[in-house]
Protein backbone atom coordinates (compact mmCIF):
# COMPACT_ATOMS: atom_id res chain seq x y z
CA UNK A 1 0.00 0.00 0.00
CA UNK A 2 2.81 2.41 0.93
CA UNK A 3 4.63 1.63 -2.33
CA UNK A 4 1.44 2.29 -4.32
CA UNK A 5 0.87 5.59 -2.53
CA UNK A 6 4.50 6.65 -3.06
CA UNK A 7 4.25 5.75 -6.74
CA UNK A 8 1.10 7.88 -7.13
CA UNK A 9 2.83 10.83 -5.41
CA UNK A 10 5.83 10.54 -7.75
CA UNK A 11 3.58 10.44 -10.80
CA UNK A 12 1.68 13.50 -9.53
CA UNK A 13 4.94 15.43 -9.03
CA UNK A 14 6.19 14.49 -12.50
CA UNK A 15 2.83 15.44 -14.05
CA UNK A 16 2.72 18.76 -12.19
CA UNK A 17 6.26 19.55 -13.32
CA UNK A 18 5.32 18.73 -16.91
CA UNK A 19 2.29 21.04 -16.76
CA UNK A 20 4.42 23.80 -15.25
CA UNK A 21 6.96 23.44 -18.03
CA UNK A 22 4.21 23.65 -20.66
CA UNK A 23 2.70 26.75 -19.04
CA UNK A 24 6.12 28.37 -18.90
CA UNK A 25 6.82 27.41 -22.53
CA UNK A 26 3.58 28.99 -23.70
CA UNK A 27 4.20 32.17 -21.71
CA UNK A 28 7.69 32.55 -23.19
CA UNK A 29 6.40 32.02 -26.71
CA UNK A 30 3.66 34.63 -26.29
CA UNK A 31 6.25 37.09 -24.99
CA UNK A 32 8.41 36.45 -28.04
CA UNK A 33 5.45 37.04 -30.35
CA UNK A 34 4.58 40.30 -28.59
CA UNK A 35 8.11 41.65 -28.57
CA UNK A 36 8.65 40.83 -32.24
CA UNK A 37 5.35 42.43 -33.20
CA UNK A 38 6.11 45.55 -31.18
CA UNK A 39 9.58 45.77 -32.77
CA UNK A 40 8.79 44.80 -36.36
CA UNK A 41 5.11 45.34 -37.10
CA UNK A 42 3.98 48.19 -34.86
CA UNK A 43 6.27 50.95 -36.25
CA UNK A 44 5.23 50.15 -39.81
CA UNK A 45 1.48 50.04 -39.21
CA UNK A 46 1.36 53.13 -36.99
CA UNK A 47 3.13 55.16 -39.68
CA UNK A 48 1.05 53.72 -42.51
CA UNK A 49 -2.08 54.77 -40.64
CA UNK A 50 -0.65 58.16 -39.61
CA UNK A 51 -1.25 57.61 -35.89
CA UNK A 52 1.20 59.16 -33.43
CA UNK A 53 -0.20 57.60 -30.27
CA UNK A 54 -2.32 54.48 -29.81
CA UNK A 55 -4.18 54.16 -26.51
CA UNK A 56 -5.81 50.82 -25.69
CA UNK A 57 -8.04 51.01 -22.62
CA UNK A 58 -9.06 48.35 -20.11
CA UNK A 59 -11.22 48.10 -17.04
CA UNK A 60 -11.21 45.25 -14.57
CA UNK A 61 -13.76 42.78 -15.92
CA UNK A 62 -14.07 44.61 -19.27
CA UNK A 63 -10.93 44.14 -21.34
CA UNK A 64 -10.21 45.25 -24.88
CA UNK A 65 -10.20 42.38 -27.44
CA UNK A 66 -6.45 43.02 -27.82
CA UNK A 67 -5.86 42.38 -24.10
CA UNK A 68 -4.08 39.02 -24.70
CA UNK A 69 -2.03 40.48 -27.56
CA UNK A 70 -0.79 43.25 -25.29
CA UNK A 71 0.28 40.87 -22.52
CA UNK A 72 -2.82 40.94 -20.29
CA UNK A 73 -1.91 42.10 -16.75
CA UNK A 74 -3.81 43.20 -13.66
CA UNK A 75 -6.06 46.28 -13.73
CA UNK A 76 -7.74 47.51 -10.56
CA UNK A 77 -9.85 50.25 -12.15
CA UNK A 78 -8.74 51.84 -15.44
CA UNK A 79 -5.65 50.82 -17.34
CA UNK A 80 -3.97 51.89 -20.56
CA UNK A 81 -1.49 50.41 -22.98
CA UNK A 82 0.05 53.42 -24.72
CA UNK A 83 2.23 53.33 -27.83
CA UNK A 84 3.92 56.51 -29.03
CA UNK A 85 5.77 57.18 -32.25
CA UNK A 86 8.61 59.48 -31.19
CA UNK A 87 10.22 59.39 -34.63
CA UNK A 88 12.73 56.72 -33.63
CA UNK A 89 12.85 53.20 -35.08
CA UNK A 90 11.37 51.77 -31.91
CA UNK A 91 7.84 52.65 -30.77
CA UNK A 92 7.73 53.77 -27.13
CA UNK A 93 5.53 51.47 -25.00
CA UNK A 94 3.98 52.17 -21.61
CA UNK A 95 1.46 50.50 -19.33
CA UNK A 96 -0.39 52.83 -16.96
CA UNK A 97 -2.63 51.27 -14.34
CA UNK A 98 -1.78 47.76 -15.55
CA UNK A 99 0.86 45.58 -13.93
CA UNK A 100 1.56 42.04 -12.69
CA UNK A 101 4.36 39.52 -12.89
CA UNK A 102 3.38 38.04 -16.24
CA UNK A 103 3.15 41.45 -17.92
CA UNK A 104 6.22 42.99 -16.30
CA UNK A 105 8.30 39.85 -16.80
CA UNK A 106 7.59 39.77 -20.53
CA UNK A 107 10.02 42.57 -21.38
CA UNK A 108 7.59 44.31 -23.73
CA UNK A 109 7.12 47.68 -22.03
CA UNK A 110 9.50 50.55 -21.34
CA UNK A 111 7.55 52.04 -18.48
CA UNK A 112 4.96 51.01 -15.90
CA UNK A 113 3.06 53.75 -14.11
CA UNK A 114 -0.15 54.75 -12.40
CA UNK A 115 -3.41 55.44 -14.23
CA UNK A 116 -3.28 58.90 -12.63
CA UNK A 117 -0.30 59.73 -14.88
CA UNK A 118 -2.34 59.55 -18.09
CA UNK A 119 -2.87 63.29 -18.65
CA UNK A 120 0.74 64.25 -17.97
CA UNK A 121 2.01 61.34 -20.07
CA UNK A 122 -0.05 62.37 -23.11
CA UNK A 123 0.59 66.11 -22.66
CA UNK A 124 4.35 65.64 -22.55
CA UNK A 125 4.28 63.79 -25.88
CA UNK A 126 1.65 66.03 -27.50
CA UNK A 127 0.46 63.58 -30.20
CA UNK A 128 -1.30 65.00 -33.26
CA UNK A 129 -3.50 61.92 -33.91
CA UNK A 130 -4.53 59.59 -31.09
CA UNK A 131 -5.82 56.21 -32.22
CA UNK A 132 -8.61 54.64 -30.15
CA UNK A 133 -10.21 51.24 -30.72
CA UNK A 134 -13.51 52.36 -32.23
CA UNK A 135 -15.11 50.51 -35.16
CA UNK A 136 -18.64 50.09 -36.53
CA UNK A 137 -17.90 46.88 -38.43
CA UNK A 138 -14.92 45.09 -36.81
CA UNK A 139 -15.57 43.76 -33.32
CA UNK A 140 -11.91 43.14 -32.58
CA UNK A 141 -11.17 46.82 -33.21
CA UNK A 142 -14.08 48.15 -31.14
CA UNK A 143 -12.88 47.71 -27.57
CA UNK A 144 -13.48 51.30 -26.39
CA UNK A 145 -16.72 51.65 -24.43
CA UNK A 146 -18.85 54.80 -24.52
CA UNK A 147 -18.12 55.56 -20.89
CA UNK A 148 -14.39 55.02 -21.37
CA UNK A 149 -14.47 57.45 -24.30
CA UNK A 150 -16.11 60.00 -22.03
CA UNK A 151 -13.50 59.29 -19.37
CA UNK A 152 -10.61 59.88 -21.79
CA UNK A 153 -12.21 63.06 -23.09
CA UNK A 154 -12.65 64.38 -19.55
CA UNK A 155 -9.12 63.50 -18.44
CA UNK A 156 -7.32 64.72 -21.57
CA UNK A 157 -9.50 67.76 -22.32
CA UNK A 158 -10.95 69.23 -25.50
CA UNK A 159 -7.54 69.79 -27.09
CA UNK A 160 -6.72 66.10 -27.23
CA UNK A 161 -10.29 64.89 -27.68
CA UNK A 162 -10.28 66.74 -31.00
CA UNK A 163 -7.34 64.53 -32.00
CA UNK A 164 -9.08 61.21 -31.33
CA UNK A 165 -9.36 59.02 -34.44
CA UNK A 166 -10.47 55.45 -35.07
CA UNK A 167 -7.69 52.86 -34.87
CA UNK A 168 -9.81 50.36 -36.86
CA UNK A 169 -7.34 49.88 -39.73
CA UNK A 170 -4.31 50.07 -37.41
CA UNK A 171 -5.75 47.30 -35.24
CA UNK A 172 -6.45 45.14 -38.28
CA UNK A 173 -2.97 45.69 -39.68
CA UNK A 174 -1.25 45.05 -36.35
CA UNK A 175 -3.05 41.78 -35.76
CA UNK A 176 -3.03 40.40 -39.30
CA UNK A 177 0.64 40.93 -40.19
CA UNK A 178 2.39 37.97 -38.65
CA UNK A 179 5.84 37.32 -37.22
CA UNK A 180 7.59 33.97 -37.48
CA UNK A 181 6.89 32.72 -33.95
CA UNK A 182 3.23 33.61 -34.34
CA UNK A 183 3.02 31.55 -37.52
CA UNK A 184 4.67 28.67 -35.68
CA UNK A 185 2.00 28.76 -32.96
CA UNK A 186 -0.78 28.88 -35.52
CA UNK A 187 0.70 25.84 -37.24
CA UNK A 188 0.79 24.01 -33.91
CA UNK A 189 -2.87 24.90 -33.34
CA UNK A 190 -3.69 23.69 -36.84
CA UNK A 191 -2.10 20.33 -36.16
CA UNK A 192 -4.17 19.90 -33.00
CA UNK A 193 -7.25 20.98 -34.95
CA UNK A 194 -7.06 18.54 -37.84
CA UNK A 195 -5.83 15.58 -35.77
CA UNK A 196 -8.70 15.86 -33.27
CA UNK A 197 -11.21 16.35 -36.10
CA UNK A 198 -10.01 13.32 -38.05
CA UNK A 199 -10.05 11.14 -34.93
CA UNK A 200 -13.59 12.35 -34.26
CA UNK A 201 -14.65 11.11 -37.70
CA UNK A 202 -13.40 7.56 -37.19
CA UNK A 203 -14.51 4.33 -35.55
CA UNK A 204 -12.48 5.33 -32.50
CA UNK A 205 -15.35 7.67 -31.66
CA UNK A 206 -18.29 6.67 -33.88
CA UNK A 207 -20.24 3.42 -33.79
CA UNK A 208 -23.02 3.57 -36.42
CA UNK A 209 -26.45 3.12 -34.92
CA UNK A 210 -25.19 4.03 -31.45
CA UNK A 211 -23.22 7.30 -31.44
CA UNK A 212 -25.07 10.61 -31.69
CA UNK A 213 -23.91 13.83 -33.30
CA UNK A 214 -23.63 15.47 -29.90
CA UNK A 215 -21.55 12.54 -28.61
CA UNK A 216 -18.96 13.41 -31.27
CA UNK A 217 -19.14 17.13 -30.48
CA UNK A 218 -18.70 16.55 -26.74
CA UNK A 219 -15.78 14.20 -27.40
CA UNK A 220 -14.10 16.99 -29.36
CA UNK A 221 -14.77 19.46 -26.54
CA UNK A 222 -13.16 16.99 -24.14
CA UNK A 223 -10.01 16.94 -26.28
CA UNK A 224 -9.78 20.72 -25.93
CA UNK A 225 -10.04 20.34 -22.16
CA UNK A 226 -7.42 17.56 -22.08
CA UNK A 227 -4.90 19.60 -24.08
CA UNK A 228 -5.55 22.99 -22.42
CA UNK A 229 -6.92 24.39 -25.67
CA UNK A 230 -9.72 26.83 -26.46
CA UNK A 231 -12.07 27.51 -29.36
CA UNK A 232 -13.82 30.63 -30.63
CA UNK A 233 -16.83 28.67 -31.91
CA UNK A 234 -18.43 27.13 -28.84
CA UNK A 235 -19.84 23.66 -29.56
CA UNK A 236 -18.26 21.98 -32.62
CA UNK A 237 -20.72 21.83 -35.52
CA UNK A 238 -21.10 18.11 -36.30
CA UNK A 239 -23.87 17.65 -38.82
CA UNK A 240 -25.57 15.35 -41.33
CA UNK A 241 -26.24 16.57 -44.87
CA UNK A 242 -29.08 15.26 -47.05
CA UNK A 243 -30.85 16.13 -50.34
CA UNK A 244 -32.56 19.13 -48.73
CA UNK A 245 -29.52 20.41 -46.85
CA UNK A 246 -28.48 20.04 -43.23
CA UNK A 247 -30.55 17.44 -41.37
CA UNK A 248 -29.27 17.97 -37.82
CA UNK A 249 -26.28 19.63 -36.08
CA UNK A 250 -24.69 18.42 -32.82
CA UNK A 251 -27.99 16.98 -31.56
CA UNK A 252 -29.11 13.61 -30.19
CA UNK A 253 -29.66 12.41 -33.76
CA UNK A 254 -28.04 8.94 -34.01
CA UNK A 255 -25.45 8.49 -36.76
CA UNK A 256 -26.69 5.93 -39.29
CA UNK A 257 -25.11 3.96 -42.09
CA UNK A 258 -25.19 5.91 -45.36
CA UNK A 259 -24.89 9.27 -43.57
CA UNK A 260 -22.76 12.03 -45.03
CA UNK A 261 -21.16 13.79 -42.04
CA UNK A 262 -19.55 17.22 -41.87
CA UNK A 263 -17.84 19.12 -39.09
CA UNK A 264 -16.80 22.73 -38.70
CA UNK A 265 -14.69 23.90 -35.79
CA UNK A 266 -11.40 25.43 -34.67
CA UNK A 267 -8.77 25.25 -31.95
CA UNK A 268 -7.36 28.07 -29.83
CA UNK A 269 -3.75 27.95 -28.66
CA UNK A 270 -1.70 30.85 -27.26
CA UNK A 271 -4.06 33.48 -28.67
CA UNK A 272 -4.16 31.86 -32.13
CA UNK A 273 -7.40 30.30 -33.41
CA UNK A 274 -7.99 28.01 -36.39
CA UNK A 275 -11.09 27.38 -38.51
CA UNK A 276 -11.42 24.18 -40.53
CA UNK A 277 -13.81 21.49 -41.78
CA UNK A 278 -13.79 17.73 -42.38
CA UNK A 279 -16.14 15.30 -44.15
CA UNK A 280 -16.97 11.63 -43.52
CA UNK A 281 -19.13 8.91 -45.02
CA UNK A 282 -20.62 6.06 -42.99
CA UNK A 283 -20.46 2.88 -45.05
CA UNK A 284 -23.69 0.97 -45.62
CA UNK A 285 -23.74 -2.77 -45.05
CA UNK A 286 -21.79 -4.40 -47.88
CA UNK A 287 -20.05 -1.20 -48.99
CA UNK A 288 -16.26 -1.01 -48.92
CA UNK A 289 -15.72 2.52 -50.23
CA UNK A 290 -17.39 5.89 -50.69
CA UNK A 291 -20.02 5.84 -53.49
CA UNK A 292 -18.65 7.20 -56.76
CA UNK A 293 -21.16 10.06 -56.96
CA UNK A 294 -20.22 11.36 -53.51
CA UNK A 295 -16.52 10.92 -54.25
CA UNK A 296 -16.98 12.87 -57.49
CA UNK A 297 -18.65 15.71 -55.60
CA UNK A 298 -15.68 15.83 -53.22
CA UNK A 299 -13.24 15.75 -56.14
CA UNK A 300 -15.00 18.74 -57.72
CA UNK A 301 -14.53 20.63 -54.47
CA UNK A 302 -10.83 19.81 -54.48
CA UNK A 303 -10.53 21.17 -58.03
CA UNK A 304 -12.17 24.38 -56.87
CA UNK A 305 -9.75 24.61 -53.95
CA UNK A 306 -6.77 24.11 -56.27
CA UNK A 307 -7.95 27.01 -58.43
CA UNK A 308 -8.45 29.26 -55.41
CA UNK A 309 -4.99 28.43 -54.08
CA UNK A 310 -3.37 29.12 -57.46
CA UNK A 311 -5.21 32.43 -57.91
CA UNK A 312 -4.86 34.35 -54.64
CA UNK A 313 -1.97 36.81 -54.76
CA UNK A 314 -0.62 39.46 -52.39
CA UNK A 315 -0.44 43.15 -53.24
CA UNK A 316 -4.07 43.55 -54.38
CA UNK A 317 -7.29 43.97 -52.45
CA UNK A 318 -9.34 41.06 -51.18
CA UNK A 319 -12.12 42.25 -53.50
CA UNK A 320 -9.86 42.03 -56.55
CA UNK A 321 -8.68 38.59 -55.44
CA UNK A 322 -12.29 37.42 -55.26
CA UNK A 323 -13.01 38.73 -58.75
CA UNK A 324 -9.93 36.92 -60.06
CA UNK A 325 -10.96 33.67 -58.34
CA UNK A 326 -14.47 33.65 -59.76
CA UNK A 327 -13.17 34.48 -63.24
CA UNK A 328 -10.78 31.52 -63.01
CA UNK A 329 -13.53 29.23 -61.70
CA UNK A 330 -15.95 30.21 -64.45
CA UNK A 331 -13.24 29.66 -67.05
CA UNK A 332 -12.84 26.14 -65.64
CA UNK A 333 -16.57 25.40 -66.00
CA UNK A 334 -17.82 26.14 -62.49
CA UNK A 335 -20.77 28.43 -61.71
CA UNK A 336 -20.88 31.26 -59.16
CA UNK A 337 -24.01 31.31 -57.00
CA UNK A 338 -25.40 32.94 -53.87
CA UNK A 339 -24.92 30.91 -50.67
CA UNK A 340 -27.13 27.80 -50.62
CA UNK A 341 -28.86 28.80 -53.88
CA UNK A 342 -27.63 26.11 -56.29
CA UNK A 343 -28.71 26.01 -59.92
CA UNK A 344 -30.79 23.09 -61.22
CA UNK A 345 -28.26 21.97 -63.84
CA UNK A 346 -25.41 19.48 -64.13
CA UNK A 347 -22.62 21.93 -63.27
CA UNK A 348 -20.84 22.30 -59.95
CA UNK A 349 -21.83 25.58 -58.31
CA UNK A 350 -19.45 27.42 -56.02
CA UNK A 351 -19.49 29.93 -53.17
CA UNK A 352 -16.23 31.11 -51.61
CA UNK A 353 -15.54 32.88 -48.33
CA UNK A 354 -11.79 32.94 -47.77
CA UNK A 355 -11.86 34.98 -44.59
CA UNK A 356 -9.17 36.25 -42.28
CA UNK A 357 -8.20 33.94 -39.45
CA UNK A 358 -5.73 34.09 -36.58
CA UNK A 359 -6.46 35.72 -33.22
CA UNK A 360 -10.05 34.57 -33.56
CA UNK A 361 -11.68 31.95 -35.76
CA UNK A 362 -12.85 34.83 -37.94
CA UNK A 363 -9.94 37.26 -37.93
CA UNK A 364 -9.86 41.00 -38.54
CA UNK A 365 -7.39 41.19 -41.44
CA UNK A 366 -8.06 41.35 -45.20
CA UNK A 367 -10.93 39.00 -46.01
CA UNK A 368 -11.84 37.52 -49.41
CA UNK A 369 -15.46 37.26 -48.32
CA UNK A 370 -18.29 39.63 -49.17
CA UNK A 371 -19.76 39.26 -45.69
CA UNK A 372 -16.72 41.21 -44.37
CA UNK A 373 -17.42 44.46 -46.30
CA UNK A 374 -14.73 46.62 -44.65
CA UNK A 375 -11.98 44.01 -44.74
CA UNK A 376 -13.04 43.12 -48.29
CA UNK A 377 -11.44 46.41 -49.37
CA UNK A 378 -8.11 45.81 -47.57
CA UNK A 379 -4.97 44.79 -49.46
CA UNK A 380 -3.90 41.17 -48.99
CA UNK A 381 -0.29 41.08 -47.82
CA UNK A 382 2.40 38.47 -47.12
CA UNK A 383 2.05 36.90 -43.63
CA UNK A 384 -1.75 37.37 -43.60
CA UNK A 385 -3.51 34.19 -42.48
CA UNK A 386 -6.55 33.10 -44.49
CA UNK A 387 -9.09 30.37 -44.09
CA UNK A 388 -9.43 28.93 -47.60
CA UNK A 389 -13.16 28.23 -47.38
CA UNK A 390 -15.46 27.10 -50.17
CA UNK A 391 -18.77 25.35 -50.78
CA UNK A 392 -19.11 23.26 -53.96
CA UNK A 393 -22.56 21.96 -54.98
CA UNK A 394 -22.57 18.93 -57.30
CA UNK A 395 -25.68 16.95 -58.40
CA UNK A 396 -26.12 13.36 -57.17
CA UNK A 397 -28.09 10.95 -59.39
CA UNK A 398 -29.45 9.11 -56.33
CA UNK A 399 -30.87 12.41 -55.06
CA UNK A 400 -32.75 13.02 -58.30
CA UNK A 401 -30.21 15.61 -59.37
CA UNK A 402 -30.31 17.59 -56.13
CA UNK A 403 -26.88 18.88 -55.26
CA UNK A 404 -24.61 17.74 -52.44
CA UNK A 405 -22.86 20.67 -50.76
CA UNK A 406 -19.20 19.86 -50.17
CA UNK A 407 -17.63 22.29 -47.69
CA UNK A 408 -13.84 22.50 -47.70
CA UNK A 409 -11.88 24.71 -45.33
CA UNK A 410 -8.29 24.75 -44.13
CA UNK A 411 -5.99 27.55 -43.03
CA UNK A 412 -3.08 28.97 -45.00
CA UNK A 413 -0.57 31.79 -45.03
CA UNK A 414 -0.12 34.37 -47.78
CA UNK A 415 3.48 34.61 -49.00
CA UNK A 416 5.16 36.41 -51.88
CA UNK A 417 4.53 33.19 -53.84
CA UNK A 418 0.81 33.11 -53.04
CA UNK A 419 -0.97 30.66 -50.74
CA UNK A 420 0.89 28.04 -48.70
CA UNK A 421 -0.67 25.51 -46.35
CA UNK A 422 0.36 25.37 -42.69
CA UNK A 423 -0.63 21.79 -41.82
CA UNK A 424 -1.93 18.71 -43.69
CA UNK A 425 -5.17 19.75 -45.38
CA UNK A 426 -8.29 17.71 -46.11
CA UNK A 427 -7.58 15.47 -49.12
CA UNK A 428 -10.12 12.70 -48.59
CA UNK A 429 -13.51 11.76 -47.27
CA UNK A 430 -13.08 10.01 -43.92
CA UNK A 431 -14.58 6.49 -43.99
CA UNK A 432 -16.47 5.17 -40.99
CA UNK A 433 -17.02 1.41 -41.11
Amino acid sequence: MRRTFAFIVIIFIISSSTFAQEAYRRWRIMNEIRNDKFDLVLPVVMRENNIDMWIITNKEGNFDPLYPDMGAGYTTQNGYYIFTDTGKLRIERAALGIDGGFLEGGGSYDYFGSEAELKDYVTQRDPKRIGLNMSKMIGGADGLSHTMYQHLAEILGKKYESRFVSAEKLTSDFRSRRVATEIGVFTEAGNYSYQIAERAFSNEVITPGVTTLEDVAWWMKEQLFNNNLESSFGMPSVYVTGPDGIVATSTDRIIQRGDILMLDWGVGLMNMYTDMKRIAYVLKEGETEVPKSIQNAFDQGVKVRDIIKATIKPGITAEQNMSNIYNALQAAGFSKIAFNKPNSDSKTDVVIGCHSVGNWGHGIGPSIAEWNPVRFKYVVRPTNLLSIELFAYTPLPEWGGKKLRIPLEDDAIVTDRGIEWLYPINKRIQVIK
